[in-house]
């Protein structure tokens, strides 16, 4: 980081910070992801109630399932879905959209469902759903729709349910399109404006491949299948509002595989109904609304003389009562659902002749008490009686229902149970009394019911749970005794012999809680508690739950848990652990040491105000945690909690001010995190975790967008992500920090170029001052004084002034320039070298051991070998005085290249014919200026 300071200035090196890019952050501004672990797995955006008037623009690519219900989009334009083609369900219900542009949808290539149901569409044109090649389903229920274009549907060639409720379509012509899809089996067109419905209206030949048909609540005057169009046409749901109605199926055979039929229509005449069942051979499931009038002419004898006819629902016709003759030729049934009629009474016989009913249901009724004519029902599996007005249970009741297995008394008036309204029900499997009035269980539960499964008893006034209250339901593996309003003591023991017990709910008030015990095999327990007042609870389950794998406790009032551990103690098991409403200290860090398999810890509406972060040390495999309203400070212990499988935490409505974003770099795992409604303070102390929330790209902070602040108090209530935090980079510790370390860096940098690349900065100097001086000499192109500068060491001045004079200047008539002789006093010595070297045509190097060692000999042959580069002329003559091997020439590189590339002449072995040699110095010497070849003038070493 230190020399990127020494080029770039503090404001410029902000914008090399990265910068938040909200489309790639999981912290959508509107919407919510149920994002997975596996990052594979199917993606969920949820963007509902959000008051949107457009489709947001930051939803993650990869998503299969997208909700924008309940907002304020009016249209959907070409480009809103471009980008999700692996959408597979999208919902637009409950907004206002009007308009949807052609092609809307061509992207989706992989959508099974669409739903825009709620909306404001009037017509489907033609290319509305083009692209959709893959869509399964389709509902368009609830809006205004009057026209559907006959090519609408062409291009959904996989579309099987359509659902076009609550619309206002008139005209059998815009169904036509949909009946002739190649896929099509369910066709939902309820509450519409249809008047008929002819099979004659197809094309010739046509057939459907319809399996469901609705068309309920329309004001059809005419239903036609003269032909066979629907071979496999399988339900029909039907009603007529007027008078003259007619059902036309001339041809039973024509609906052969019709199954369920439902009819109603308060204006239906009688006539109606029986051409509509007599026509119905097939059906075996009839529903049957709205006909009271109808009653007393005998329409259920027509109904029930239906060959096929097993399962019978009658519903919305206000018969108070049922006497023996009503249903008295309903024997084949064996489904009975007489719900919601206003029933008061059943007759003793009016159910005698159903000798094979199974299942009677009589829900939401004003029956005053178990109707008799169920205790002839001996065949009988399923009783439901729930939302009625039953307050007393007698012995007989159910005294002849051996084969009952499930019994819904839920949601009526009981207050006592004798012990022996269950005693025969030896096969009873499921019992509800859920929602009553019952104020202890009595002896009801003592003997009988071995094979019961399931108990609700929830929502009654339970105030004692006595010891040997369920002694006899060995069966038992669901038992629910919670309520809202009243909570029960428990004796200790109170559910021993409950061995097969998985599933055990409670609502208890007392001071110690010891009274679990024999539940080896229970998996699910919650526990709802009310402590007297001023009291200290004893935190025990009495025996260990080696089998637990889910507890949750929550308080009336806040009680303080002293020990925790205790409670734990023997749940080794326990995978999910919950507790609400309670005070508990997590300052221990055993706390967890009994539950080493926990992945799911929820502890809300506390003071959590000190936890430790090695309790986390026990339970390694925790995936989610939620510490919502907890009075929670910090989440520092996140930082040594050692919880890398976390990837759900959820901490809202607590006290953080400030986050420190560091500690999620321990949450590898981290896909999720919630902490909406939290008194976030937006200054520069959040300026990490708000960069943080924006860029990170593995975890969704959700609700981001919606974070508020709290402090300071001038900007309350404004949005978190909004304050600016590129200014807090700007702050004067920041200013210090780069100062200091840029010069810190500068003093490393000066000293390490001072020890190691002095010379070369010397060397380069010089050379820029060659340049300079051999351009301004170019550009006054003066003549040369001197046919070469000789360039020699002091300790060879011996041998240039006895041998290279007398026979260069004396013999041949050459003009030198030596440095002792020519240079100019008292002028720098560079300056000299330069002068000499650029005012004679060349340069001649006497070249020795001691030559290559001088310091100035190699600045001279450096300036000449650059005026040799620069002008690209042959100006370098090398004279060698010593042989010197090519090993002892190493050191000097730019030696060795110059050889390389350059002719010489050696002394050594020209001394024997003195004469030849300076006769080839000459020549060198008298040559022009052109390049030289690469050959040698005397052989050298």
């Amino acid at each position: 980081m230190g020399p990127l300071f020494l080029f770039f200035p503090p404001v410029l090196l902000l914008s090399l910070l990265p910068q938040p890019r909200p489309s790639q952050s999981y912290s959508l501004k509107h919407c919510t992801i149920a994002a997975s672990e596996n990052a594979s797995a199917d993606v969920s955006v949820d963007c509902s109630n959000g008051k949107l008037v457009a489709v947001p623009d930051d939803i993650p690519r990869h998503v299969t399932t997208l909700a924008l219900d309940n907002n304020k989009l009016t249209r959907i334009n070409q480009t809103d879905f471009r980008y999700l083609s692996r959408l597979r369900v999208l919902t637009l219900t409950i907004n206002d959209i009007s308009q949807v542009d052609d092609g809307a949808f061509v992207h989706l290539v992989a959508l099974r469902e669409l739903s825009m149901a709620g909306n404001d569409l009037e017509n489907i044109t033609d290319n509305m759903f083009i692209g959709l090649s893959n869509l399964s389903v389709l509902q368009l229920t609830g809006n205004i729709i009057e026209f559907i274009s006959p090519s609408a549907f062409d291009s959904l060639l996989s579309l099987r349910v359509v659902m076009l409720d609550s619309n206002s379509l008139y005209r059998m012509a815009d169904i036509l399109p949909i009946l002739r899809l190649p896929n099509i089996e369910e066709l939902y067109i309820q509450n519409n404006e249809l008047t008929t419905f002819q099979s004659a209206d197809l094309p010739f030949n046509t057939s459907s491949n319809l399996r469901a048909l609705n068309i309920f609540l329309n004001p059809l005057k005419n239903f036609s299948v003269t032909a066979d169009v629907f071979p496999r046409l399988q339900f029909i749901g039907v009603s007529g509002v007027t008078a003259d109605w007619q059902w036309d199926v001339p041809d039973r055979s024509s609906l052969s595989r019709l199954t369920m039929l439902a009819v109603g229509g308060t204006q239906l005449s009688f006539a109606g109904y029986r051409s509509v069942l007599q026509s119905a051979d097939s059906v075996q499931d009839l529903t049957l609304s709205d006909l009271k009038e109808w009653i007393d002419k005998g329409i259920l004898d027509i109904a029930c003389q239906i060959p096929a006819l097993r399962t019978f629902v009658l519903g919305l016709t206000q018969v108070e009562y049922v006497d023996d003759k009503i249903l008295a030729s309903c024997s084949q049934l064996t489904s009975l659902d007489l719900s919601i009629n206003g029933l008061t009474k059943l007759y003793r016989d009016s159910l005698s002749s159903m000798k094979q009913l199974r299942n009677l249901r009589l829900t939401s009724n004003h029956l005053s008490e178990t109707p008799a004519a169920v205790r002839v029902l001996s065949k009988l599996e399923v009783l439901d009686l729930g939302f009625n007005d039953i307050g007393k249970l007698s012995c007989s009741d159910f005294f002849n229902l051996t084969h009952l297995e499930e019994l819904y008394l839920n949601h009526n008036n009981i207050d006592k149970l004798s012990e022996c309204i269950f005693q025969n029900l030896n096969n009873l499997k499921v019992l509800s009394l859920a929602g009553n009035f019952l104020i202890t269980c009595g002896d009801a539960f003592k003997t009988g019911l071995q094979k019961l499964e399931s108990l609700d008893l929830s929502g009654n006034y339970l105030k004692k749970i006595r010891n040997g209250d369920f002694r006899s339901l060995s069966s038992l593996k669901s038992l629910n005794l919670e309520s809202n309003t009243t909570f029960a003591d428990v004796d200790n023991g109170a559910f021993k012999g409950l061995d097969k017990l998985l599933t055990l709910s409670l609502s208890l008030k007392t001071r110690s809680y010891d009274v679990i015990t024999g539940l080896q095999h229970l998996r699910n327990l919650s526990i709802r508690i009310d402590f007297p007042l001023n009291t200290t609870p004893t935190v025990s389950l009495g025996a260990p739950l080696p089998s637990l794998k889910r507890l949750r406790m929550s308080s009336l009032r806040r009680h303080f848990f002293g020990v925790v551990q205790d409670l734990l103690v023997g749940l080794e098991s326990l995978e999910h652990c919950a507790f609400e409403n309670f005070h508990i200290s997590l300052s221990d860090p055993d706390t967890f040491k009994q539950t080493p398999r926990l992945k799911t810890l929820r502890i809300v509406q506390t003071d959590l105000s000190d936890v430790s972060p090695e309790l986390f040390w026990q339970i390694p495999n925790l995936e989610a945690l939620d510490f919502s309203d907890s009075k929670l400070k910090s989440l520092d212990f996140l930082g040594q909690a050692n919880l890398s499988r976390l990837t759900w935490l959820k901490v809202s409505e607590s006290e953080l001010t400030v986050i420190n974003e560091t500690v999620f770099r321990f949450l590898p795992a981290l896909t999720y995190l919630d902490m909406i409604g939290n008194p976030f303070t937006c200054d520069c102390s959040n300026s990490g975790f708000s960069w943080w929330i924006q860029n990170n790209n593995q975890t969704q902070v959700a609700n981001g967008h919606r974070y508020a602040c709290a402090y300071p108090l001038s900007k309350k209530g404004s949005e978190f992500l909004n304050f600016d935090i590129r200014s807090c980079w700007l702050d004067a510790s920041f200013l210090c920090y780069i100062c200091t370390a840029s010069l810190t860096v500068l003093t490393l940098l000066t000293s390490f170029i001072y020890h190691f690349l002095r010379w070369q900065l010397v060397y380069a100097y010089y050379l820029f001052l060659a340049f300079l001086y051999d351009s301004r000499k170019r550009r006054k192109g003066p003549p040369h004084h001197y046919d070469a500068f000789v360039s020699y060491n002091v300790h060879d001045e011996a041998w240039v002034y006895g041998e290279m004079l007398p026979a260069l200047e004396g013999e041949q008539g050459w003009r030198l320039c030596l440095h002792h002789r020519d240079f100019t006093p008292g002028r720098p010595i560079l300056e000299n070298i330069t002068e000499a070297i650029y005012s004679s045509r060349k340069t001649l190097c006497v070249i020795s051991r001691h030559y290559l060692q001088s310091e100035w000999c190699s600045r001279e042959i450096q300036m000449a070998s650059f005026r040799l580069f620069d002008e690209q002329q042959d100006v370098l003559v090398l004279l060698f005085l010593e042989e010197i091997p090519a090993h002892q020439l190493s050191p000097y590189h730019r030696m060795r290249k110059l050889l390389r590339r350059r002719s010489y002449l050696s002394w050594p072995q020209g001394a024997a014919h003195s004469a030849l040699f300076w006769h080839n110095v000459g020549r060198a010497l008298r040559t022009d200026s052109r390049p030289a070849p690469r050959t040698h003038l005397l052989p050298g070493p």
